[in-house]
């Protein structure tokens, strides 16, 4: 062989291993990808329920931290996008945001139920979204205004209460109507309001007796004067353990007296796993969401997002994006006879 060609040879050789040594692989090359993509791009996120809503709350302390988690650190807009009870966010979310991982969002975690019990106005598959997880667990709480006649559950089986109704699906509508077939409970609902925030000001003014379902960490997040000038009365709340702060407030589900009720009610309580959801648009390159799933995780762990939870009352307690995925996918799994008991329970 020629010395010209040796040298060719081993060049060529030096400058291959060379080559293979600068590009990046696998994990490396995607995570490239991905901080390229975000490096000073503007995120949005949106929010199905007005300013100043639990919802809305939360969801403005995660973008506050969660930028720092992303690769490329991009910066996030909050966008309010109220109506039909979420379905214009969620639809939103679902058919018309980028599906580049530039969009990301939250939605009532009663919604993606609803798919599942059939209700023709919910045209979306729940399991297609990208969920990135929530924020919190939640229990709810059945309450009623200080001036009310129903200070007890009680009570609440004798004489009826004024309810708000929020949108067709919302839980505010459907988990009353679930405790008065269940429980022999009066709750009789208005409809009408646009969210919850806008029927508690309705209660206060004297136009509702009470809130048939709204979870403990909105009252303690929003209106934790309610707690300390006793305004309201705890009627009974959805948990499996006793509320700490209220150990003799009884559970509804005490009320499930055989196996169908009791799974049944597991089924319409689920979505209180979900708490507060944090989800994405469908089809998200699989590089994209993993890095929005990861900055979740690191979000809910991070010190000065837990320092400002802690300061704002925030209830944090993760559910990672495949748990809540999971929880979705369990219930789309759900047995005809548990379907058809839960929408006997809504009068449906």
């Amino acid at each position: 062989m020629g010395k010209g060609r040796m040298w060719r040879r081993a060049l060529l050789g030096i400058f291959g291993a060379a080559a293979a040594m600068a590009l990046p692989t696998g994990e490396a090359q995607a995570q490239a990808s991905v901080e390229a993509f975000y490096k000073g791009r503007q995120m949005t996120m949106i929010v199905y329920s007005p300013p100043g809503s639990t919802y809305d709350i939360y969801a403005r302390a995660l973008v506050r931290h969660m930028d720092r988690h992303i690769p490329g650190k991009p910066n996030f807009i909050t966008q309010n996008m109220p109506g039909a009870g979420g379905l214009k966010a969620t639809d939103y979310l679902y058919n018309i945001a980028p599906k580049d991982g530039s969009v990301i969002g939250t939605i009532g975690r009663g919604l993606p139920f609803e798919v599942f019990l059939g209700k023709p106005e919910f045209r979306f598959d729940p399991l297609r979204f990208l969920w990135l997880g929530s924020m919190n667990r939640d229990v709810s709480l059945a309450i009623s205004w200080h001036t009310s006649k129903v200070k007890t559950l009680q009570d609440l089986q004798k004489i009826e209460l004024l309810s708000p109704g929020t949108g067709a699906g919302a839980d505010s509508e459907i988990m009353p109507l679930a405790f008065n077939s269940l429980a022999g409970t009066k709750f009789r609902i208005i409809n009408g309001y646009p969210n919850t925030v806008q029927a508690a000001l309705a209660m206060e003014r004297g136009e509702l007796d009470g809130i048939g379902y709204w979870s403990w960490g909105s009252i303690i997040t929003a209106q934790p004067h309610w707690l300390r000038d006793k305004k309201i009365n705890l009627l009974f709340h959805t948990g499996v353990k006793p509320l700490p702060e209220a150990p003799d407030v009884p559970s509804i589900r005490q009320f499930a007296q055989n196996d169908l009720d009791s799974r049944s009610l597991e089924f319409l309580l689920a979505r209180e796993i979900l708490g507060r959801p944090f989800l994405a648009p469908p089809d998200i390159p699989a590089d994209r969401a993993k890095a929005l799933r990861d900055a979740f995780i690191a979000t809910m762990k991070d010190p000065e997002f837990l320092k400002e939870a802690e300061k704002s009352k925030l209830e944090i307690d993760l559910v990672t994006g495949e748990e809540a995925e999971g929880v979705l996918r369990t219930a789309s799994k759900a047995p005809p006879e548990v379907i058809n008991r839960v929408k006997s329970l809504l009068g449906r």
